[in-house]
């Protein structure tokens, strides 16, 4: 509960804010509304719906995918690869048709460019990058029970947040089409914003991405030496003016200087015992993890306990979004431009600005567009009121 606060904790966004009620219907008009709305309801019930037939695919896995155990002749730790193979094919199967449809009310809202064919392929051979992925986790997990059989958790905890923190460090380089932004005004525009936040060694680079979307995005990835901010050149494509870039390229350094790539790192930390005991616990009658008939549970529990911790990372994530957010609006301190970029993010992407309940609860790593324009708006209050220090 300590480390819950200390990480929840901001000293950047003032307690005392006043937060505006704001009508949808000022900044967009009732078309764009329920363009936005049709467009929101079918892709969190085509969502919803996968992640049903997800845990049920799962739940057959774990009660008949023990039985395959007995053809295998690979040894104990082999046939927990040959289970979780098994288990990641499972996966794409059932979710490979949710992904089509998304895939086509996503091209006849003109927010796609990708093949149908191409997007399946695609998924196949992410599926690789995933197995390798489940394979090492298999590794640890199965070689740590052969050692400690049932404090496995322990142990393995703290491995996967190192290796969480190494894939953090390294993403930088796993993107692909990266170039550096060539746009000398808004280089400078970040250098400037750079020093202004506190941030120093970021560079900004362009990912090539039109070819796949027409979706505007941008993050801030790395640690250390390597950290940066990437612009997806959807961005770059005179549809969003030069300050409104400016306060993305302001909201990512806000990042970075506030380290929430760090503070990511340590809710994974406080998240990775808890969990890792469930699936201990769940896996027991199986055996418990030394044991090859334990992966199907072990991965039924791991999907499951992800979609039901999805309400507290969405609010983890919308916290830090918020606080940079802020961080923008201080260095920029164009209120005018943050707030029209707002506006146009929802219009591009076909954003709902006032989502269900249930959609911010599972859905939403983001605030609602309309809370990030009150946001604005309460730093122009605060602005007024404190004297524009």
């Amino acid at each position: 509960m300590w480390a819950g606060v200390a990480l929840w904790d901001s000293t950047t966004v003032p307690e005392n804010l006043v937060f505006p009620h704001l009508r949808a219907q000022s900044f967009f008009t009732q078309a764009e509304l329920d363009r936005a709305a049709n467009y929101d309801v079918v892709v969190h019930l085509l969502a919803v719906w996968a992640d049903v037939v997800l845990v049920g695919v799962l739940v057959l896995y774990a009660r008949r995918g023990a039985r395959l155990v007995r053809e295998s002749a690979a040894g104990r730790i082999g046939t927990g690869f040959l289970l979780g193979m098994l288990g990641f094919a499972l996966v794409w199967i059932a979710q490979l048709p949710f992904g089509l449809a998304e895939l086509w009310w996503a091209r006849d809202h003109h927010l796609s460019n990708v093949g149908y064919v191409e997007y399946a392929i695609g998924s196949w051979l992410a599926l690789g990058g995933q197995f390798l992925f489940i394979c090492l986790a298999i590794l640890i997990v199965m070689g740590l029970a052969g050692v400690t059989r049932r404090l496995w958790w322990i142990a393995a905890a703290p491995v996967f947040v190192a290796l969480s923190g190494v894939l953090t460090f390294v993403s930088p380089y796993l993107l692909p089409n990266l170039r550096p932004l060539d746009v000398s005004a808004l280089a400078a525009d970040a250098a400037r914003y750079a020093r202004v936040e506190g941030v120093h060694g970021v560079s900004v680079q362009v990912e090539d991405v039109h070819q796949l979307t027409t979706q505007p995005n941008a993050e801030a990835t790395g640690l250390g030496p390597t950290k940066r901010v990437i612009l997806w050149d959807t961005l770059l494509d005179s549809r969003f003016s030069r300050r409104e870039v400016d306060a993305v390229l302001a909201h990512e350094l806000g990042h970075l200087a506030h380290h929430h790539l760090w503070k990511r790192l340590g809710w994974s930390a406080l998240f990775a015992f808890p969990f890792a005991l469930l699936v201990a616990l769940a896996t027991r009658r199986r055996g418990g993890m030394y044991e090859p008939t334990a992966v199907p549970v072990a991965l039924l529990v791991f999907v499951a306990v992800h979609l039901a911790l999805l309400p507290a990372q969405n609010a983890i994530s919308r916290h830090m979004e918020a606080e940079a957010d802020w961080s923008s609006l201080q260095a920029t301190r164009d209120p005018a431009a943050t707030r029209a970029l707002f506006v146009e993010l929802a219009r591009v992407s076909r954003a709902d600005p006032r989502p269900y309940t249930f959609d911010k609860l599972f859905s939403a790593d983001h605030p609602a567009i309309l809370d990030r324009i009150g946001m604005v708006e309460a730093w122009q209050t605060w602005q007024a009121r404190s004297g524009g220090r």
